[in-house]
């Protein structure tokens, strides 16, 4: 795309910005860093446009302190750009499995999808993070077919980014963006811990 511009334009009788302003399906995955880190980022373009933000954690826990929650906390109480609404599901249980808990945290992701649904379903946001949401549906407490379905037929113009790893594969043929984060090096391949102002 040699300066912003597209490899072929397709003959379907959009204009270039009727064709410029669609709503997309963004999907961060891979094993690599940064996937919910890149969809933050374009969380805070769509605030700069002033539009509703609705971000949904999926797996790290209520009781963690993320950076970015505070960071958009102070943005949307702001008068410039958009409102953001920052949910938080489960109790971080991809990291932290508890003995007779998956139930609970099954039930979690599912109220929190049938949120997400009724949410764009009423056009709450006009961009929506889903983050780590690639879990529940890999380990299949979320059926993938009704979030393709509630995400073809969602209204409006309503752009959703998706991240965890292992995305579907169904998931990836759907989605309009599809970034693989992969891993070269890592610190913690020197046996370091994450650290604040790095992974939070």
């Amino acid at each position: 795309m040699p300066q912003g511009k597209p490899s072929q334009v397709p003959e379907d009788g959009l204009t270039t910005r009727q064709r410029r302003n669609q709503p997309l399906v963004v999907v961060h995955t891979g094993p690599g860093k940064g996937k919910s880190t890149a969809a933050f980022g374009l969380a805070l373009r769509a605030w700069n446009q002033g539009w509703p933000v609705g971000i949904f954690q999926f797996v790290k826990s209520a009781k963690w302190r993320i950076g970015e929650e505070t960071a958009f906390g102070v943005l949307g109480d702001s008068p410039s750009g958009g409102s953001v609404t920052w949910h938080k599901m489960g109790e971080g249980w991809s990291w932290i499995q508890r003995p007779d808990t998956e139930e609970d945290h099954a039930r979690d992701a599912r109220e929190g999808w049938e949120q997400i649904k009724r949410d764009l379903a009423a056009e709450t946001y006009r961009f929506y993070v889903l983050d780590e949401f690639t879990y529940p549906i890999k380990w299949g407490w979320i059926p993938v077919e009704d979030v393709l379905e509630t995400l073809r037929d969602r209204p409006g113009q309503q752009h959703v980014v998706i991240t965890g790893r292992d995305a579907d594969p169904a998931l990836i043929e759907v989605a309009d963006l599809v970034t693989e984060m992969t891993k070269v090096k890592h610190p913690m391949d020197r046996g370091q811990k994450g650290q604040k102002g790095i992974e939070w």
